[in-house]
């Protein structure tokens, strides 16, 4: 729909009683998709991510999945709206040595791209539309390289032509010393006239995952994940500041974190209006909470998010989380959290059986684990995964990518949910989809506020509308920073259950 004229309305809400919560419930529907496996040698113990985006323009989300030394496959979506998930297999060229993907509108118009991270050359596919794809490297005078890459952000720089993009590569394959304290260098691929000029970030510290955003600081910075599996000591959780070129320290308020760091995921979870960040590893799961003052701090363990060891299984040894998402899986208009575990390969010091993890979000802000009860405890070798609606039911569902074994896929049939919106914006001329917005919803259970950004996950991106669960509410107050900081007034909206486009 449009974007309504802009009205000014009076944003307080009687306190609202608490509703008794659903258990989410899900259907596995692995025997849906297309047979795909992501596999392969050690240059792929990491990698196994998946793009979740709509190529054809039916509203229905397709899937791009890694596949290693496999050919990575592109897998269209069949479901009827509302009914059972179906997936068919999708023509796309053959590539092999793919760890990961994110889809975005490199070219702005309005036809989803595909960056596609590789073991060997990294690859721009440009859409041209039904689900084709072609090669771009050269028309776009990007430079694909020849490194080892597992992590990806994008994010428009002003009035760039183009996205700025990153590309986090893990160990240096070249090194004769290696792998141990053999980290890579990244590299950020900034738009100039009719191309792409690389530039090349060090220290690298074997990032698994990246992510531009404006974070708890407010500032367009580009957040990195790093693995001290491998850079062992010295390294740390990096964050570079985009407008001042340069990495920061403490002396700007960054205070440094080492951790085996594989995941970002990052959202507002309690309705202060400061983005939070979920940082997956081997071990503890590290939920920061931003705070006011554009830091972080860590959430108190009582929390329920650390997932340290398995949950099932019997096995007692650290955990090993890969990707993490957020989604309101009951649509209570609470985020919850999806966890992707699995050993790295036969890790000794980690758990080998090691459950999937779905935290729910309780009314006091806490969080209980309901992975067994929902049906979604998967032990297998999980690395790339994403909550998200791939019938149109207004339910979040779940897909997997295991290393070694098959993908699953869990279509969500919770009883008894709330009210939702799909929220998608649109801005005419660069950047159509308004990569770097802000969109906020105020309900009687409060705020709710989503960023539009491309990145974080472990290899593993989408481009799908915003979901928020809106519980029981009669009226939604929407309000939308534009990425380039202008704010509409809050306008009311009373009809749920909808996907809506955002206009500017």
């Amino acid at each position: 729909m449009s974007w309504p004229i802009a009205i000014s309305v009076l944003i307080t809400f009687a306190p609202a009683p608490l509703l008794a919560q659903s258990m989410p419930q899900f259907q596995n529907r692995s025997d849906a998709l297309p047979a795909h496996v992501y596999g392969g040698g050690w240059e792929h113990f990491v990698g196994g991510g998946l793009a979740v985006f709509d190529c054809n323009g039916d509203g229905m989300p397709e899937i791009f999945a890694a596949g290693g030394e496999a050919p990575a496959s592109l897998m269209l979506n069949r479901s009827l709206l509302g009914g059972d998930l179906s997936f068919a297999p999708g023509e796309i060229m053959e590539i092999t040595g793919v760890t990961g993907a994110y889809p975005l509108d490199i070219d702005s118009n309005g036809v989803t791209d595909l960056a596609v991270l590789r073991v060997g050359e990294n690859l721009l596919l440009r859409g041209v539309g039904d689900c084709a794809f072609e090669r771009a490297n050269e028309d776009w005078r990007f430079d694909g390289g020849d490194r080892w890459t597992t992590a990806f952000a994008a994010g428009w720089e002003g009035r760039a032509p183009r996205p700025t993009l990153f590309f986090g590569n893990y160990v240096d394959r070249d090194n004769p010393d290696g792998p141990f304290e053999a980290c890579d260098v990244n590299e950020l691929h900034r738009p100039v006239a009719g191309g792409y000029e690389k530039n090349v970030l060090s220290p690298g510290f074997c990032t698994l995952s990246a992510l531009i955003s404006k974070g708890a600081r407010g500032t367009q910075s580009l957040r990195l994940s790093n693995d001290r599996h491998y850079y062992v000591k010295g390294g740390y959780e990096q964050l570079y500041d985009l407008q001042k070129n340069r990495f920061l320290d403490d002396q700007d308020g960054w205070d440094r974190v080492s951790l085996w760091g594989m995941g970002i995921a990052e959202r507002d979870i309690d309705g202060d209006r400061v983005p939070d960040v979920m940082l997956t590893s081997m071990g503890d799961q590290l939920l920061q909470l931003g705070q006011d003052d554009g830091r972080y701090k860590p959430a108190p363990y009582e929390i329920g998010t650390y997932a340290h060891r398995p949950h099932l299984g019997g096995d007692g040894r650290p955990s090993t989380g890969w990707s993490a998402d957020w989604g309101d899986v009951d649509n209570d208009a609470r985020a919850d959290l999806f966890i992707a575990k699995g050993n790295v390969e036969q890790m000794p010091n980690n758990a080998a059986h090691d459950p999937n993890n779905l935290l729910q979000q309780k009314p006091d802000g806490t969080f209980r684990e309901v992975s067994i009860a929902a049906g979604v405890a998967s032990m297998e070798k999980s690395r790339g995964g994403h909550l998200v609606d791939l019938n149109g039911d207004g339910r979040l569902d779940l897909v997997v990518v295991n290393r070694q074994s098959a993908m699953e896929l869990y279509q969500n049939v919770t009883p008894n949910v709330g009210q939702y919106l799909a929220v998608s914006l649109r801005q005419p001329g660069l950047n159509p989809q308004a990569v770097g917005a802000t969109v906020e919803i105020l309900t009687n259970r409060g705020l709710q506020r989503q960023d539009v950004t491309i990145g974080g996950s472990h290899a593993s991106g989408k481009s799908v509308p915003l979901h928020f669960g809106l519980a029981d509410a009669e009226v939604a107050k929407v309000k939308v920073t534009w990425p380039d900081g202008e704010e509409t007034d809050w306008v009311e909206i009373t009809q749920f259950d909808r996907w809506v486009e955002l206009v500017r």
